[in-house]
């Protein structure tokens, strides 16, 4: 009998003290307390690495791969391999080594075995065009297959704005008809893990969450986990002072964009799309596009595709001094307003009909 957890992961270089900071940070990360790493950590180190880890099952559907890419890429403490030693990853096509027959026979074991507990993971829209026939998998169109291995699960996981919302697919004039697992899907638990590809530790985020609690985070009203999708990457991004200031680079490579001044009138969709790129950051927290020089493309809100050219801005932002200007400029008719009606009404408290002038305001 193999030992705890923990120790398996000894094995593979990851610390005791490594293990745990990981937790920490991974439960700080979704706002949860202080004492939600510590439990984290012991739900996950203490079970036998040799004992029936929980099934997840991760169907492929209209999708380029990107989010299986992105999640291979977790960063240290191997938290790929941490992942993949927690559970049981039964069905995976784009990682597993069976294929044809083999595979299908493993889905079907796994949903059989874990009947009502294993976690289901999408990626890829469903597409609903000639009764599903643009994709299938061993015979069965998406739909059919999401429906029959939803029936089972006790959660379900979009991974990825296409199974979360429609994604590229489903940009105009969406030829296949491609939908989003939530509008099939409308009898389980569903949260939505949107990104053109998802950030790495928000996948694993999720998982470890779901492993430790049995339950899915809070959420907001898109379905999304609010801890890393709480706020939008304006409210997070270093460049936000320049925003206030007034300073935005006009082209990719002029003297504002080599300072690193605002990217918003290079149609940056930071101030209207919520996701957590600019803190958590990319490759091991190395950067983000933003922080690369390029605007954000506003991949993790819906219909990100079809909302408007990528290099676009939303709006021209205001000019400050011409907001001030404005501002007194308005403060100064509304007075001038309000003198003008008082002369009015008094002249008509003496029953007369003066006429009132320009020169007589200003007495």
């Amino acid at each position: 009998m193999q030992g705890p957890l923990i120790d398996t992961l000894a094995r593979y270089g990851v610390s005791r003290r490594s293990f745990l900071k990981y937790c920490a940070t991974l439960a700080s990360m979704m706002a949860l307390p202080p004492s939600a790493g510590r439990a984290m950590a012991e739900a996950m180190a203490a079970a036998p690495a040799a004992a029936k880890r929980p099934s997840v099952i991760w169907l492929p559907f209209q999708e380029c791969t990107g989010c299986t890419e992105s999640i291979t890429r977790s960063h240290s403490p191997s938290i790929e391999g941490m992942i993949f030693d927690m559970v049981s990853l039964d069905y995976q096509e784009t990682l597993m080594a069976a294929a044809g027959h083999q595979a299908e026979e493993a889905l079907h074991n796994a949903m059989k075995e874990n009947e009502g507990k294993y976690l289901l993971i999408v990626d890829g829209s469903v597409p609903l065009g000639l009764d599903g026939a643009y994709s299938c998998i061993a015979g069965k169109s998406n739909l059919e297959a999401l429906k029959e291995v939803a029936k089972g699960a006790a959660a379900i996981v979009a991974m990825g704005s296409c199974a979360a919302y429609g994604g590229i697919p489903k940009a105009n004039p969406n030829p296949t008809g491609a939908v989003s697992v939530s509008d099939v899907i409308k009898d389980k638990p569903i949260i939505n893990i949107p990104g053109c590809p998802p950030i790495p530790v928000v996948m694993t985020g999720v998982l470890a969450h779901f492993l430790t609690f049995g339950s899915l985070p809070e959420m907001d009203k898109l379905g999304r986990p609010k801890a890393f999708y709480g706020e939008t990457i304006h409210d997070r991004c270093y460049r936000r002072p320049f925003y206030d200031q007034g300073k935005f680079a006009k082209t990719f490579d002029d003297e504002g964009a080599r300072k690193g001044w605002c990217l918003f009138e290079l149609g940056c969709k930071g101030p209207v799309t919520y996701n957590a790129c600019a803190t958590v950051k990319w490759n091991g927290g190395t950067s983000w596009p933003v922080e690369s020089g390029h605007g954000c493309l506003g991949c993790s809100e819906p219909d990100f595709w079809d909302g408007g050219g990528f290099y676009k801005a939303l709006s021209m932002p205001a000019d400050p001094l011409k907001v001030v200007a404005g501002a007194v400029a308005v403060g100064a008719a509304a007075g001038v307003a309000v003198s003008f009606a008082n002369r009015a009404k008094k002249s008509g408290a003496k029953g007369g009909h003066e006429t009132t002038t320009l020169a007589d305001l200003e007495k």
